[in-house]
């Protein structure tokens, strides 16, 4: 199926680059984020804090297993990558992209993780996690876009340039 699927760190811009893309390819655009929330009726921050970290990617990896879809930019959580189901689900079903960006980067847009809905364990520091997450986007990556010194412009033509032609069909 011609879906792109975004990983990386939260703040990366998966969502804003997603849905630009997804405007000049003529696709759909689906943050899985949104969908959590909207069929848990929490924010993430609320199940994170209700369920704890395990519990919320137990939640995660369910729902992104059941997102379908074609011709369809989709944006997951960053600790999606956590979620082996839901990523085996991604990898079939579309282009897995990384856009990378450097731990001091990330750091600075990121100001308050826990209101964002990161999933961080008891006593882990926002550079652990960076850290471990980085090994599985790339485990996971089909493609890896570095976003450092690019705008969001130049971000969204490089992505352009290494889609598989069975996506650029659909320009």
């Amino acid at each position: 199926m011609g879906n792109i699927i975004f990983i990386g760190m939260p703040a990366a811009g998966k969502s804003t680059v997603g849905v630009v893309l997804a405007k000049r390819l003529g696709f759909q655009f689906i943050d899985a984020d949104i969908v959590i929330q909207e069929e848990e009726g929490k924010l993430l921050k609320e199940i994170i804090e209700e369920k704890g970290a395990d519990g919320f990617l137990e939640v995660e990896d369910r729902i992104n297993c059941s997102i379908e879809a074609d011709n369809t930019v989709i944006s997951p959580g960053g600790s999606i990558v956590y979620c082996e189901n839901a990523m085996q689900h991604y990898k079939e079903i579309g282009t897995v992209v990384y856009l990378k960006i450097s731990y001091d980067i990330i750091n600075k847009r990121l100001k308050n993780a826990k209101n964002r809905g990161v999933v961080l364990r008891e006593g882990q520091t926002f550079q652990n996690l960076y850290d471990e997450r980085v090994r599985l986007f790339e485990k996971y990556a089909d493609v890896t876009v570095c976003e450092d010194g690019l705008s969001l412009e130049e971000t969204i033509d490089k992505v352009m340039e290494i889609l598989p032609e069975t996506v650029k069909y659909y320009r």
